[in-house]
């Protein structure tokens, strides 16, 4: 069993920034693909970012450009920089572990851009 624990949620003014973080139980966190998802309300949860193993990457093509994804696995952490936010980011973020075709997901923190 993995356990994930977000932080670095909150308000921020639009063109501002976060960064979200996720730490996860485990010794094999350099193994697992991490993502970042999020939820606003009323809509699907949608992939915000994912990193690999390997380190590759890949984002949502409206984040593109503003935010990034990162892992340090000495900190067994995952990272989602995010810059330039708009009110159309607010959402719940979580984190996703997966690993084998196995997922597991943190509890979600809540992101907020309005002024």
């Amino acid at each position: 069993q993995v356990q994930l624990v977000e932080s670095g949620g909150g308000l921020v003014q639009p063109g501002g920034s976060l960064r979200l973080s996720c730490a996860a139980s485990g010794s094999i966190f350099r193994l697992y693909t991490m993502g970042w998802y999020r939820q606003a309300a009323g809509n699907q949860r949608e992939l915000v970012a994912r990193i690999t193993s390997t380190g590759s990457t890949n984002y949502l093509d409206s984040v593109k450009g503003r935010f990034t994804i990162s892992r340090d696995n000495a900190k067994n952490t995952v990272y989602l920089e995010m810059n330039s936010l708009k009110p159309e980011d607010t959402a719940v973020y979580y984190c996703n572990a997966n690993f084998r075709g196995q997922g597991y997901w943190g509890r979600g923190t809540q992101v907020t851009v309005s002024s």
